[in-house]
């Protein structure tokens, strides 16, 4: 609410007021939902690389870099369209500010694309050469390119693991340095981000690894597993002992505990952890991989869930 205003200088003088209504939606959640994706393919697939490489390397090495970029850009482009100025996003780029987490993370968001970008056409490329007979004359100009070379490949594909890391977990600084949002704490929201990039990369190739072997697919569980009960204890940490820390924690989660966030929180808990995790046992059990089909999809759906409900129920008490 603007106060008054002092013509001589142009300046403007706000007083502080609430905020009834949520400002971080679904934009938001999609964004953090859709750049798990993309930095989780990477992670998990440089480990299935150099793990299974003979069995799998074709079929990653162009798999990868594509579903990355496709979600890495669906994480930009929703980025850009929740700035209030995004005509203004360049500004970002000419006049950085380096103590800034959204400059930090734009700039190695756009080198991550831009590696991620490089290696889908050395993949594409690879691709090509081996149909090169049954391929258009366009593709073909593509085979043409020696530098897209499978050296270049492994060497930008050690950049793109370390740039993944900041990259998945750089949003993480930004929701704690949020005003008043004591349920979003940096340290334990930079492990929720790793480990739902290690949940998505895993699901993605247990959904699109039908094909590869039960050694293959058993790795893969185990990251699912593994990273779902992490997650999952997480959680339950802060929906039973979050209210010790601050009664702003305590407000914000009797939303969740009774109010009519409680059937999604648990929702989100049940598809993207439980059962998850569930399926990964049997699976395990029984040497079957039949079942983790299905987990990989539980856990990509029910992350989406999970996340929105925890971004959402902090903006429900609202700021003076």
């Amino acid at each position: 609410m603007v106060e008054h205003t002092v013509a001589a200088t142009n300046a403007i003088v706000t007083l502080d007021v609430p905020i009834p209504q949520v400002i971080w939606g679904w934009m938001i959640t999609l964004n953090m939902w859709a750049k798990s994706i993309g930095t989780g393919v990477v992670l998990v697939g440089a480990y299935l690389l150099a793990r299974h490489g003979r069995e799998v390397g074709e079929s990653v090495k162009v798999s990868m870099p594509l579903i990355s970029f496709i979600f890495l850009n669906i994480f930009l482009l929703f980025t850009l369209l929740d700035l209030h100025q995004p005509l203004r996003m360049w500004h970002i780029f000419a006049y950085p500010n380096w103590t800034s987490a959204i400059t930090v993370g734009a700039w190695l968001a756009t080198l991550f694309t831009a590696v991620i970008f490089i290696m889908m056409l050395i993949g594409l490329r690879s691709f090509v050469v081996a149909r090169k007979e049954k391929m258009p004359r366009f593709c073909r100009k593509l085979a043409e390119m020696e530098f897209l070379s499978d050296s270049l490949y492994n060497k930008l594909l050690k950049v793109a693991v370390v740039l993944a890391l900041p990259v998945t977990m750089y949003t993480a600084t930004i929701m704690g340095e949020a005003t008043a949002r004591e349920l979003w704490q940096t340290p334990t929201e930079l492990v929720q981000m790793l480990l739902a990039a290690i949940l998505t990369g895993s699901a993605v190739y247990l959904i699109i690894g039908q094909k590869w072997s039960y050694e293959v697919k058993r790795d893969l569980a185990i990251m699912l597993g593994v990273s779902a009960f992490l997650s999952f204890v997480i959680y339950m940490g802060e929906y039973y002992f979050g209210a010790m820390k601050a009664e702003e924690v305590a407000a914000i989660l009797t939303a969740v505990k009774e109010g009519p966030y409680s059937a999604m929180f648990w929702a989100g808990q049940w598809i993207a952890f439980i059962i998850p995790m569930a399926l990964v046992y049997l699976s395990l059990k029984s040497r079957s991989g039949s079942l983790l089909f299905l987990a990989g999809v539980l856990a990509i759906v029910g992350l989406y869930i999970t996340k929105h409900v925890w971004l959402i129920i902090p903006q429900l008490l609202p700021l003076s």
